[in-house]
């Protein structure tokens, strides 16, 4: 997933097309990151469709770290990323549940949906204001799953092959934190994580896992993609990763 931004360890990374970014190299390249939200809105939708083309022909994922449209910056942890749609996405959740479930598209669009409009900040130190995500709040799948009395935590994987997240089962609750169906009002684009991200309105934004796939219900947290790599499990904005940004909730 894009830290704007899946049970495969990090050994499931090095099997993906590209060789995973590291933490190290992601920072040393904020020089680039910071034209990212000053960019005119045209050069914004050329500079957009460019590094749509080019991404998943970029191994290092660098080209995420470019401006791209909205504020957001293109990126991926892998080489390439397939297409998913109405017809052939599905949604698992299982792990400590009662009723372990699939849900198609249509059955995420037919359950009631959460409107959240918040600041997204990125850990590398970006920041989009007021971005609208709407979509079923995380805690209404938990509970028509069933979650058993041993759980205490939530592992997300991603169709990507290679990015992962986890939340204690407590912040996974919270009603801020949502499985998206759309951003900026509009359905979740690819290149944004579609067509079902996660949104975790009050962490920085590697938690918001994109091209979510599966939904695990654990017994402990186990570090993500990135925690792998040096960042904070709990990534609470502005007071975690060493960073003091304001609040995004």
């Amino acid at each position: 997933m894009k830290p704007e931004q899946p049970e495969p360890e990090p050994q499931g990374a090095e099997k993906a097309e590209g060789r995973p970014l590291g933490r190290r190299v992601l920072l040393g390249t904020l020089g680039l990151g910071a034209l990212g939200v000053v960019a005119a809105p045209a050069l914004q939708k050329g500079m957009e469709g460019f590094l749509g083309a080019v991404s998943g022909k970029d191994p290092t994922g660098l080209t995420g770290l470019l401006p791209n449209g909205g504020g957001f910056r293109y990126y991926s942890v892998t080489a390439s990323v397939p297409n998913k749609n109405a017809e052939n996405y599905r949604l698992t959740v299982d792990g400590l549940v009662d009723k372990p479930t699939s849900y198609t598209l249509a059955d995420l669009r037919a359950l009631p949906q959460t409107r959240l409009v918040k600041d997204v900040q990125c850990v590398t130190g970006w920041r989009v204001p007021g971005t609208p995500f709407e979509g079923v709040r995380l805690s209404r799948l938990l509970d028509a799953a069933g979650v058993r009395a041993k759980a205490g935590a939530v592992r997300f994987t991603c169709f990507d092959g290679a990015y992962t997240e986890s939340l204690t089962l407590d912040q996974a609750r919270r009603s801020d934190i949502l499985v998206a169906l759309r951003m900026q009002d509009k359905p979740l684009s690819h290149d944004h994580g579609g067509p079902v991200r996660l949104y975790v309105a009050p962490m920085y934004f590697y938690k918001s896992a994109k091209w979510l796939s599966g939904i695990t219900v654990t017994e402990h947290v186990k570090p993500g993609y990135w925690e792998d790599r040096g960042y904070d499990v709990d990534a609470w904005v502005g007071k975690s990763n060493g960073r003091d940004d304001d609040p995004t909730s």
